[in-house]
């Protein structure tokens, strides 16, 4: 299985240090426990919820988390068209899962 995170993108964006790429991933970990919520609830606004989709996405990109950022990219495409994401958001859950287990776990 691949890492969630991808850490020499990650050392990259941080200039190498530690302790500022573990304070990245706790922001980013608080993050995906904010908007997730938000993302996966059906009875919200389709264009916010895209919206957000989208801004996970680019956080994801920031700290190297791959697959949660092509994860939010589908479910924010999916929201864009009108189709109400089951399926993309499913995906979506498991990758915040993992990054977040990873995370916590390091």
């Amino acid at each position: 299985m691949n890492p969630a995170i991808d850490r020499a993108h990650l050392a990259a964006q941080t200039g190498g240090d530690g302790e500022l790429a573990q304070e990245v991933l706790g922001l980013f970990a608080r993050q995906c426990r904010e908007l997730l919520p938000r993302i996966v609830d059906a009875a919200g606004d389709a264009r916010a919820r895209a919206d957000l989709a989208h801004t996970l996405k680019g956080s994801a990109l920031g700290v190297g988390a791959v697959a949660v950022a092509r994860a939010s990219g589908l479910v924010e495409d999916a929201l864009r068209r009108g189709d109400p994401a089951t399926r993309s958001i499913g995906g979506l859950e498991e990758c915040v899962s993992a990054a977040i287990d990873e995370i916590v776990s390091a």
